[in-house]
């Protein structure tokens, strides 16, 4: 069987390039003929290793260099930008002849469907429902975004599937009859839980406003941490001053961060399916976290395997840290389940289901 994944890039070391180097090496692997189709690769190398049978064509379509700019800017290139990567995109299909074509919802998810090149369509979305909405911004893109959330879901009506990450997400789409739920693998396992009996409270992501370290830190300055750590294992944006316990910059070595983690906090904003959840799972850790939109309430389950707090609820973060930071057979109650819930994330698990999917359009 022949796939076509369509992706603006593979060089960002972000979740949803992260998860299609592991599908797609995966298929590769089972015999699948794997082309991924990006517009804003440039040259630049593949964040994440693929096998060496998986082809690239890179169509050059550059929407990256209207970002920031302004509303009219967008108005103005959005359109020819759109025509041309019809044209390519049509032209690389019907040359290609795939028997599934799958948009990770890029700018090519409006037009996809509409191309006659005899594959099925499928769209998997990496983000919840509302993402667009909580960016928060006012204006015209408010309303931008505001319309676009609309037509997102009549997009989604018009593929043969339409894939989403979690369980509450699903139920945020309306009736669409062509809805699966399919979540991401995790991409980590160990062979035995974490020791947990360090002092040191984990987060992990990049520093921007989706992640909310902004408010893991107001949390953190209002609970007594003598002798515990905060390490917020990331890069990106200034997270302004910080306290004297809190270390700040990337890992070198991620899966050693947690092992050597009490627990992983989480304060996102929004998400999709919080990949750093999973991991944290597999690494046997309970998990302090929002109930942001999306991934969370799928991922832990209250009171067994993590403390889920309302969204946005400050308060309510300090208290889930301090819970754990007090209790170490908690921890290691939690961690335990935790360990033994990441199962069903298991690649293979995953991966069944992604077959299943495929030959229900063949």
């Amino acid at each position: 069987m022949k796939l076509i994944y369509l992706i603006p890039g593979t060089y960002r070391a972000a979740g949803m390039e992260r998860v299609l180097a592991e599908k797609a090496n995966w298929l590769a692997s089972h015999g699948y003929d794997i082309l991924i189709v990006t517009c804003e690769q440039k040259g630049r190398e593949p964040a994440f290793g693929f096998d060496p049978r998986i082809r690239f064509e890179d169509l050059a379509i550059g929407y990256e260099e209207n970002n920031g700019g302004s509303f009219a800017n967008k108005l103005i290139h959005y359109p020819a930008k759109q025509r041309r990567h019809r044209r390519a995109l049509e032209e690389l299909l019907k040359r290609e002849k795939a028997d599934i074509v799958v948009s990770m919802f890029g700018n090519e998810a409006g037009f996809l469907p509409r191309i006659k090149d005899g594959s099925r369509k499928v769209l998997e979305v990496h983000f919840s429902r509302f993402k667009k909405l909580q960016y928060g911004r006012k204006g015209l893109w408010a309303l931008a975004d505001r319309w676009r959330t609309r037509q997102d879901a009549v997009t989604a009506s018009r593929y043969d599937r339409f894939v989403v990450l979690t369980e509450e997400d699903s139920g945020y789409w309306g009736p669409l009859g062509n809805i699966r739920v399919i979540p991401n693998p995790r991409t980590f396992t160990f062979p035995e839980p974490a020791s947990l009996d360090s002092r040191t409270v984990l987060a992990v992501g990049r520093y921007n406003y989706q992640k909310g370290f902004d408010m893991l830190l107001e949390a953190w300055k209002k609970i007594d941490t003598t002798g515990w750590t905060l390490r917020i294992a990331g890069s990106g944006e200034p997270l302004g001053e910080v306290p004297s316990n809190v270390v700040t910059g990337p890992s070198p070595d991620i899966k050693s961060e947690y092992l050597t983690a009490a627990f992983l906090v989480m304060s996102s904003r929004y998400e999709g399916l919080p990949m750093v959840l999973l991991e944290a799972q597999a690494a046997g850790l309970p998990a302090v976290s929002f109930t942001c939109k999306c991934g969370p309430r799928d991922v832990i389950t209250d009171g067994q395997d993590g403390i889920l707090v309302p969204e946005g609820d400050i308060e309510g973060l300090s208290a889930g840290m301090c819970k754990l930071m007090d209790d170490k057979e908690l921890r290691l109650k939690m961690g335990a389940a935790a360990f033994r819930n990441s199962e069903k994330y298991d690649k293979e698990e995953i991966m069944i289901l992604w077959e299943n999917l495929f030959r229900e359009l063949s």
